[in-house]
């Protein structure tokens, strides 16, 4: 059982300090290590009320499922895109927006995208714990290749994506929260979407429809990455 809890552990952080390498090669300027660390483990911890919020929602609307049962289907996948987006956004902007390390417009994507892989790294150990009778290392290598692919990395593209909104609030004054909250909406759509086909549809769509939430969101991540690189000086990222 000790060498399963090991297991559990290294196969739920795997997949997020992949994606974690990788994108940190994306600020020219590297953040210390010390700071990765905080917004890593910030990001772990808002993965706790999330699944609280999300299972006490749950146990609210159930009830309704013989009565409407699309209706609470799609509002509990909606609801809880909406807590999990906004949970990782609450806990960065509690935790992480006010440091003085936040110099430069890309960090706060960065910053975004480094919490949602420490809150996908507490699901992949969540999700791996309900196999824990039959987990073996091939069945857990399974399993995490998928979180890789697919839930592990949406979470980061749907943060990076809220980050790039932020970045936009922070340089339109007189439209910041109209833009934040464009941004919330957009991300939670996605997010839900991806999950109400994963759920719900059971024809090919069920993974065409996730992979081309995935092109679009990793396609318009990686441009907005580059875009902002252009915005130290335009926007006052200290407010």
């Amino acid at each position: 059982m000790e060498g399963y809890s090991y297991l559990l552990y290294l196969f739920g952080f795997l997949p997020s300090i992949i994606w974690l390498l990788f994108y940190l090669r994306k600020d020219k300027h590297p953040e210390s290590n010390r700071m990765v660390l905080k917004i890593f483990i910030y990001g772990m911890i808002s993965a706790i009320p999330a699944a609280f919020l999300e299972k006490k929602f749950q146990a609210v609307v159930r009830p309704l499922d013989t009565l409407i049962p699309q209706l609470v289907g799609l509002s509990i996948i909606l609801v809880s895109a909406l807590i999990e987006e906004l949970s990782k956004y609450l806990m960065a902007w509690l935790g992480i927006f006010r440091s003085k390390e936040l110099d430069e417009p890309i960090d706060i994507m960065l910053y975004m995208i480094i919490g949602a892989l420490g809150f996908a790294s507490v699901e992949n150990i969540l999700v791996l714990a309900k196999f824990q009778n039959i987990l073996i290392t091939s069945k857990a290598l399974e399993i995490i290749f998928y979180r890789f692919v697919s839930a592990t990395i949406l979470h980061a593209l749907c943060s990076g994506a809220l980050g790039y909104f932020l970045v936009l609030s922070f340089c339109h004054i007189k439209k910041t929260k109209y833009i934040a909250f464009l941004g919330l909406g957009i991300v939670v759509g996605l997010h839900g979407l991806y999950n109400w086909s994963i759920i719900e549809l059971n024809d090919r769509n069920k993974f065409l429809l996730p992979i081309l939430i995935l092109i679009i969101l990793g396609s318009l991540v990686g441009y907005w990455f580059r875009k902002i690189k252009n915005l130290k000086s335009a926007c006052d990222i200290s407010r």
